[in-house]
């Protein structure tokens, strides 16, 4: 299963806190902040599971407060040697809590904490969650309020809300009488459809050679001027009745388009760009506030090769666009209610493996936003961070967007791709907006 990482990085203060001091008050503050937040201290497992037929089933989550997993580290180095992730280095594994996949999946913290020290009095946060269990929402509520009780506040501020029901979707009956015209969503390809090579020549010769090829990190900075100069080339030509197209859409359609080029896509090449969508605010009505779970409904937009290059950013971002709008209330229930039909979801989970050997990859990409999460600013008694961001990017094509640390309006895109890709991928990306 996979668990997603967010690490944090304090520089070290004038009037730095012991290490000793620095563990006791986050265990302290981390015991009490999980009795409200219960569900991270308890276990996944397998309902419906038949070992010799390879079904794998539902997952249950029980609630059985057998804890998380807490690592102390410390670092004989200076954090500024360490580097800050700007370009990715082999030490940064090291600031993430080690998960043992082969663990069966009831033995399995559902979350892991890691704390690292450095001898300068820096310190690294490290937050691994089950994305089964919670999505982005809901482990930055989580964080914000282990960092208050860490930094001396005596009471959650924003409760966490735990009943399920509130995601369940219509009554079997209310399905059964929906009208054809109510079923007109292809749940099965809209959640497990990405487009293979076709008759792919290139380097990487399929997408299962392209597994075996090194993979690496870069993060692209966005100065404001060139968000600005992006949203406006993905403007032009847009139709007066429709609303202008967001910077998510704009970046997106710019990261989908770049990786057509650089993996020499050829123009009859189907292209799917993955969209994660939180459906909070989607529902009629919404799921109350503090919903803790995951709420998150994946969409793929889909296209060719030829389209994306050959035509104006606007034409990615309007397929962006499309998908994103179709997420509405009746699509998320009808989702949930063809989910809940299935006996084995493991073809559904496919597109959440990016730590596994599955492959998303050529010619597939997808980009996370993080931008409206509460991530940043965080203070668990030291001062606001200087980085956060996520642990790890793993699959080729896969990308995360989020606020620079520098705090002057720039943003920051992840993006994982093949090294040999690396300088091409800079020159497509920056050519139309430096």
């Amino acid at each position: 299963m996979t668990h997603n990482v967010l690490v944090y990085l304090y520089k070290p203060q004038n009037t730095s806190p012991l290490y000793s001091s620095v563990s006791k008050t986050l265990r302290d503050s981390l015991s009490r902040v999980l009795v409200p937040f219960y569900p991270l201290a308890g276990r996944l497992r397998w309902i419906n599971h038949d070992d010799h037929l390879y079904k794998r089933g539902r997952l249950e989550l029980d609630c059985n407060g057998n804890g998380v997993e807490f690592v102390e580290a410390e670092w004989n180095a200076e954090l500024d040697e360490f580097g800050d992730f700007n370009t990715q280095s082999p030490d940064h594994q090291y600031l993430f809590p080690a998960i043992d996949n082969t663990v069966p999946i009831h033995e399995l913290p559902i979350m892991f904490v890691q704390i690292t020290m450095f001898k300068c009095g820096g310190i690294s946060i490290s937050v691994a969650a089950s994305h089964v269990v919670v999505d982005g929402s809901a482990i930055a509520h989580f964080i914000v309020e282990w960092a208050r009780l860490s930094r001396g506040e005596t009471a959650i501020e924003k409760m966490p809300f735990h009943d399920r029901n509130a995601l369940q979707g219509r009554e079997p009956r209310e399905v059964e009488a929906r009208t054809p015209e109510e079923c007109r969503f292809d749940h099965y390809k809209n959640l497990t459809y990405l487009p293979e090579l076709v008759n792919h020549q290139g380097n990487e010769g399929s997408a299962e050679e392209g597994k075996k090829l090194e993979r690496t990190v870069i993060r692209l900075r966005l100065a404001p001027n060139q968000v600005k100069k992006l949203n406006k080339l993905a403007n032009e030509g847009r139709r007066s009745d429709i609303q202008p197209y967001t910077r998510y859409e704009a970046i997106s359609a710019l990261i989908w388009r770049t990786m057509c080029k650089v993996r020499n896509n050829k123009d009859e090449q189907p292209t799917s760009f993955l969209i994660s969508i939180d459906s909070r605010r989607r529902l009629k009505p919404p799921l109350p506030v503090g919903y803790f779970g995951n709420a998150i409904l994946d969409v793929v937009a889909t296209s060719f090769a030829r389209e994306l290059v050959s035509k104006s950013l606007g034409y990615g971002a309007s397929k962006i666009r499309a998908m994103i709008s179709k997420v509405t209330d009746e699509y998320v229930v009808s989702t949930i209610d063809y989910l809940k039909k299935q006996q084995d979801l493991s073809s559904f989970r496919s597109l959440y493996l990016y730590s596994t050997e599955d492959f998303l990859g050529d010619p597939n990409s997808a980009c996370t936003s993080l931008l409206n999460l509460p991530i940043y600013g965080v203070d668990f008694g030291w001062g606001k961070e200087t980085y956060v961001g996520p642990g790890d990017l793993k699959i080729d094509g896969g990308s995360v967007l989020l606020h620079s640390s520098e705090d002057d309006g720039s943003l920051v895109v992840m993006v994982c791709l093949l090294e040999e890709r690396v300088d091409a991928f800079k020159k497509y990306f920056y050519q139309d907006i430096i």
